[in-house]
């Protein structure tokens, strides 16, 4: 099947609220420009060499997400374009982000990412960490950054009752946020939840944003 055939029946199960980040890790220039021809222009990349060099050869309406574990050294190639940083997982990263936003003049789009699964593996602040951030007015300190939402991913289990239960907890852990911290807010309205085999339990559980990538362009080219 084509790229465009595959995005013509992912986005069949799609609302149209909910954004589809087009995740591009080693998939070829040619390949990204059938989605981009199919109408995409969400792509998120979770390699920051890889972003880089991609950003500067295809088309400049692209909108580039980060959504993979960003290093702090690794910030400062990504800060003057990319739209939204999906894994900000730590002080340290927003430090450093709020920094090379600064120098470029600008607001950067963050997502603060939670550690739902039940994975050691996986990266992110715990429900007590985040609401700690906002009760303490942390978050006050980092004025170059935007906090748009909450991100996590599921364990990588058949058990869809679990990956349910992760991401049902994620939508309430926004919630609470939403309601206690945001309520007039209206930039604070994403939950970044759901990949290519989870991604319409994530809808379900009230994700606004799936990151897809093998379902749409197949198999990566190592």
């Amino acid at each position: 099947m084509s790229v465009s055939n595959n995005l013509v029946s992912i986005r069949a199960n799609i609302p149209s609220n909910v954004k589809l980040v087009c995740v591009t890790k080693f998939h070829s220039d040619d390949t990204i420009m059938e989605a981009y021809n199919a109408g995409e222009r969400i792509f998120g990349e979770s390699r920051v060499q890889e972003l880089i060099e991609k950003q500067e050869r295809l088309p400049s309406d692209i909108h580039w997400h980060f959504i993979g574990h960003l290093q702090t050294n690794k910030v400062k190639y990504i800060a003057p374009f990319v739209e939204l940083i999906h894994g900000v997982d730590s002080i340290k990263l927003l430090n450093e982000i709020d920094k090379q936003a600064l120098k470029n003049n600008k607001i950067i789009n963050c997502l603060l990412q939670i550690h739902i699964a039940d994975e050691e593996t996986k990266f992110g602040f715990s429900s007590d960490e985040i609401i700690n951030l906002f009760q303490t007015n942390t978050l006050d300190n980092y004025p170059n950054i935007k906090i748009c939402g909450l991100m996590g991913m599921a364990t990588f289990t058949d058990d869809i009752q679990q990956v349910k239960e992760e991401f049902k907890s994620l939508k309430s852990l926004f919630d609470k946020i939403k309601q206690d911290f945001f309520a007039d807010d209206d930039d604070f309205k994403e939950i970044s939840m759901g990949m290519s085999d989870d991604y319409r339990i994530a809808i379900e559980e009230g994700s606004t944003m799936v990151r897809i990538g093998s379902s749409i362009f197949g198999n990566r080219e190592y």
